[in-house]
């Protein structure tokens, strides 16, 4: 039987720690790296949200709009569609090959910043 209680702590620890990770990235300059890692954040914490939600283990799916379907929060337009547009960085983490856009530091850093928003609003409803 699945502790709700501890997977909710294990994937907002884990996006807690990822979110340290993508800065420090962000930080050296490793754009691609780092927003994976950031990307890696918002997953664990929707993840966490549907442990909360149904008292068992996520799904192993990694696109976030996936997710986010799963759970009862109100996310509006504007954070759908940043949601979706930010799991580009997934696929480029994940699959190098299909590099989709190449962004400057200063773009990675406003895309870490849009990301925080999101995070942070999601860990505040945990």
């Amino acid at each position: 039987m699945v502790d709700p209680g501890k997977q909710i702590t294990h994937w907002r620890s884990g996006a807690e720690e990822d979110w340290a990770v993508a800065e420090d990235l962000i930080g050296l300059g490793r754009v691609r790296h780092g927003l994976f890692f950031a990307h890696l954040a918002l997953e664990k914490a929707f993840k966490a949200h549907i442990c909360r939600m149904t008292s068992d283990l996520p799904p192993r799916v990694h696109q976030l709009l996936r997710l986010a379907d799963r759970v009862d929060l109100p996310l509006t337009d504007e954070q759908r569609v940043f949601i979706a547009r930010f799991d580009r960085h997934h696929l480029e983490g994940r699959y190098p090959e299909s590099l989709l856009v190449t962004l400057s530091v200063d773009a990675a850093r406003q895309e870490l910043q849009a990301a925080k928003e999101v995070l942070v609003w999601l860990i505040r409803q945990l």
